[in-house]
């Protein structure tokens, strides 16, 4: 009944409008920030991850250290450019209603990954909001650009593959 409501619902897609325009306006905000101040450097907080891995209830789990040591930390220069860049798109896309779930989705990963590093902060409350608009599906961004492209996409994609499985008659 909820995820009906939640996913077909005129009025809910407003809600989920206001929703994805304050989860924009947090991810915009963060990676525009460290795009413009042009110092942002991930190595440091991927230190700090490392850090919270020991004592009697570790903030950080050890296989995630193991990921943060491993990968992380010797391509810091990518994830220099992914973090602040990955920010910014996702805010831009919840805000315009571009690609929606995607977004929403892709921005629920970094979540995850800042929860996983140790860090608390408004990632819960993001996570949430994002798996509302997860399970919306398209009725979140009902009022965005989607509202045009993912039908032109849709038609764009299966353009050419309805064929028919009975053969031609003569």
């Amino acid at each position: 009944m909820f995820l009906s409501f939640l996913r077909t619902n005129l009025y809910c897609s407003y809600f989920l409008t206001v929703v994805r325009l304050y989860l924009g306006f947090q991810w915009l905000e963060a990676g525009w920030g460290k795009i413009s101040g042009g110092s942002f450097d991930a190595a440091g907080f991927l230190k700090g991850a490392l850090q919270n891995t020991s004592g009697d209830h570790p903030a950080v789990q050890p296989w995630w250290a193991e990921f943060v040591e491993h990968v992380a930390l010797p391509n810091v220069a990518v994830f220099n450019m992914l973090v602040p860049w990955g920010e910014f798109l996702v805010g831009l896309g919840l805000i315009l209603g571009t690609f929606t779930t995607f977004a929403a989705l892709m921005g629920a990963v970094m979540n995850l990954a800042y929860l996983l590093s140790g860090a608390i902060s408004t990632n819960p409350q993001m996570m949430v909001l994002e798996f509302l608009i997860l399970v919306a599906g398209f009725n979140a961004a009902r009022v965005g650009i989607d509202y045009w492209l993912i039908p032109f996409v849709r038609t764009k994609l299966t353009a050419g593959k309805k064929k028919s499985l009975l053969p031609k008659s003569a």
